[in-house]
């Protein structure tokens, strides 16, 4: 009975020590949630560790992630990144348990970690990102210390028995957990304060008419089939890969966009407010992800308003390379401090460059980059599409290298030609007779000149096109297909305005963007 009761004893104390291991992860947690309140939100340990993990880990491993987990990519890794620290919560408490400081100071040690993380990331802004979760750790090996402390403190029970404090031991459970709730739910309320008022500075812009408004998309450029991609993607539809686990929430009254660098004659700052006062243009233009693969989703389509970004350019004396300009690239910053390389080149060859301020008709989405992004058309986003943007500066390719460059991806990545099979989907089974394939192609920049349909090993067929808008937006297609019973095949492929048609060969995304054709498999019945 004895042997039986010791070991009880000991499986409950087991159970309490990993439950105050877990207690105390919560409280560093919660504790570092409301010092970043007073520092600044993007500092806490979850963010900040997530934030280098984005770093720090390879392009396939990140492309795999994107097609596995598409944009729940990063509330995965959050997960991920909560769970590990559980399991490092328990296997803490029952170390503690045994080596009481020993527990607590690995606390500490990962506490450091989480400091280490913020002060490493490209936006950190100083030792004050190091607070949250240095203090954190402070608080949860505190805690740990003393919880474990009932667990081993010696008193004696009614029987005479040497016992350990239970009663204290749920008293001071229950105070910590309810404390570290109480800190979590006001940092949590005090780190929203300065989302409240990135919420009511977009809520009061008013987009001025543009000087240069787009041209009205032409009836025959939307093709009705059932199940094809809409011509404008809906704002809350448009895609986003991005490495930001929170989305920044800018201020655009203090919002301030810098220009400088290399051949820049002085340097300039504008406020939000100046762009909005400076001629806008308004065009259709279609982005894309270098991330999508053949077939893929991250491609959408939108109406955009903005400032000519040569414009800003020549204004400040830049001039491109091929008329003597010093710098051949731009590197965009973005608050969260993401770099991206531009060719100064294409940014000035008289395309639509821009840094937008709205899409589809009002101010940029928080997700989309509010209160202002770049869009380079005929560029992978990755080089292009500057999301958050707060820094403008000229140099060159031999000078530095951007955050995905430095991550083995390539320096300069125009869209290449590609289309897609929208209807019918990959194992459909479509009833015989007169089946309506149809998809997008796009090649920005260029514009799409045909489209080919096969099915099977036949010949290829050309589509029926829709209007094309622009060369800068995705193009509709069509194809009536004469559909008999059994599996069947069927690919796609486009010819752009240069007369190039898409290669065969499937690259994957890695290191300029995917290529090859798409292929959907369906049963006709």
């Amino acid at each position: 009975m004895t042997s039986v009761r010791i070991t009880r004893t000991a499986l409950t104390r087991g159970a309490l020590a990993a439950l105050s291991g877990l207690l105390a992860g919560f409280a560093a947690l919660t504790v570092a949630e409301l010092v970043s309140a007073a520092v600044r939100p993007e500092a806490s340990p979850v963010t900040a560790v997530g934030g280098a993990a984005v770093d720090r880990t390879p392009a396939g491993v990140k492309d795999w992630a994107i097609r596995t987990f598409g944009e729940s990519d990063k509330l995965v890794l959050q997960l991920g990144i909560v769970a590990t620290l559980a399991l490092f919560a328990v296997a803490v408490g029952l170390l503690a348990l045994r080596h009481r400081r020993t527990g607590s100071a690995a606390v500490l040690a990962f506490g450091a970690v989480g400091a280490a993380a913020a002060l490493g990331r490209p936006d950190s802004t100083g030792f004050t990102d190091a607070l949250p979760s240095l203090t954190g750790a402070v608080a949860g090996a505190v805690l740990l210390y003393v919880l474990v402390g009932r667990l081993t403190a010696p008193r004696a029970d009614p029987q005479g028995e040497g016992g350990w404090d239970r009663r204290g031991f749920l008293v001071a459970a229950a105070a910590a957990a309810a404390a570290s709730t109480a800190a979590g739910a006001l940092g949590r309320t005090l780190n929203s304060r300065g989302a409240q008022d990135a919420i009511a500075s977009r809520d009061a812009v008013r987009l001025p008419a543009p000087a240069s408004p787009a041209q009205p998309i032409p009836a025959g450029a939307r093709l009705q089939v059932p199940g094809l991609s809409s011509f404008t993607t809906p704002n809350d539809r448009f895609y986003r890969v991005d490495t930001a686990l929170v989305v920044p929430k800018v201020d655009a009254n203090t919002w301030r966009l810098r220009l400088h660098g290399l051949g820049v004659r002085r340097e300039v700052e504008f406020t939000y407010r100046e762009l909005l006062d400076r001629p806008l243009i308004e065009r259709e233009i279609t982005l894309c992800c270098v991330s999508n693969e053949v077939g893929g989703p991250y491609i959408g389509h939108a109406r955009w308003i903005g400032v000519r970004l040569a414009d800003l350019l020549k204004e400040a004396g830049v001039k491109p390379p091929s008329r003597g300009g010093k710098a051949d690239q731009i590197i965009a910053r973005s608050v969260d401090g993401m770099t991206l390389g531009t060719p100064v080149e294409d940014v000035m060859d008289g395309r639509d460059a821009m840094l937008a301020v709205g899409m589809n008709g009002e101010p940029l989405p928080f997700t989309h980059g509010f209160p202002v992004r770049m869009l380079v058309p005929g560029l992978y986003g990755y080089v292009s599409a500057c999301k958050w943007i707060e820094d403008i500066e000229l140099t060159t390719f031999a000078d530095y290298d951007a955050y995905w460059v430095k991550r083995k991806w390539a320096r300069k990545a125009p869209i290449k030609t590609q289309s897609r099979i929208d209807t019918p989907k990959p194992f459909g089974r479509p009833e015989e007779g007169t089946v309506m394939v149809a998809g997008v192609a796009w090649a920005q920049h260029r514009g799409i000149e045909k489209v080919e349909i096969r099915v099977d090993d036949g010949p290829w067929r050309p589509a029926q096109l829709a209007e094309q808008t622009t060369a800068d937006t995705w193009r509709q297609w069509s194809y009536p297909w004469r559909a008999t019973p059994g599996g069947h095949t069927l690919t796609v492929r486009a010819t752009d305005g240069t007369g190039e048609t898409q290669t065969e060969e499937r690259t994957g995304t890695v290191p300029d963007g995917a290529s090859g054709w798409h292929s959907v498999v369906v049963t006709v019945e």
